[in-house]
């Protein structure tokens, strides 16, 4: 979907404080497949948690990434995501080391070309109970996204290290400039 745009990058690099302020500002969002399963699990003494069952979370992360693309299908403006199909699928991958997983986004729903892209920023990163993982860990991922999502046709677009507001206002400059004819 061309209104569907991606925001993904290294974890605890600012993607859903940069969710926020576009949710703030009118536009329709979606928050984080990942945190959602992550919340869920803990509330429910489940174990698709990614320090218990990496691949469990990852698939639970794909079929709400699924679920989401089609539940924003008719929305005709821009939606933006933190996170989705790919990262879900990139998690899959990794958690099983087969690449069959990854190619399975060859038939598995676009989003905008022009994907955003939040870089390791240590000075803001910081782990919860919901995030458990290290800064390493985090880079590591993020190498990995960087790879595929190029890899599966997507353009991306780092944002700066600045004001929730001044990435925001540049991501809104970029789409409208891009949806220009």
């Amino acid at each position: 979907m061309n209104n569907f745009i991606i925001i993904t990058g290294c974890s605890g690099g600012g993607k859903s404080t940069l969710i926020a302020e576009l949710h703030r500002r009118g536009y329709a969002t979606v928050d984080e497949p990942g945190r959602r399963v992550v919340a869920r699990e803990l509330a429910n003494d489940g174990s698709a948690l990614p320090w218990v069952d990496l691949a469990g979370f990852a698939r639970e992360a794909i079929k709400l990434a699924e679920e989401d693309h089609r539940r924003m299908a008719a929305e005709g403006h821009w939606v933006f995501f933190d996170r989705g199909l790919v990262d879900a699928f990139a998690a899959l991958s990794f958690a099983t080391g087969d690449d069959t997983a990854a190619s399975a986004l060859q038939q598995a729903p676009r989003y905008n070309r022009s994907v955003f892209v939040v870089e390791p920023w240590p000075e803001i990163f910081v782990q919860d109970d919901e995030r458990r993982h290290s800064f390493a860990d985090a880079v590591e991922e993020f190498d990995r996204l960087s790879a595929l999502y190029p890899k599966l046709g997507y353009e991306w677009i780092v944002l700066p290290r600045t004001s929730v507001a001044e990435r925001a206002d540049m991501l809104l400059a970029t789409i409208t400039a891009k949806s220009q004819p």
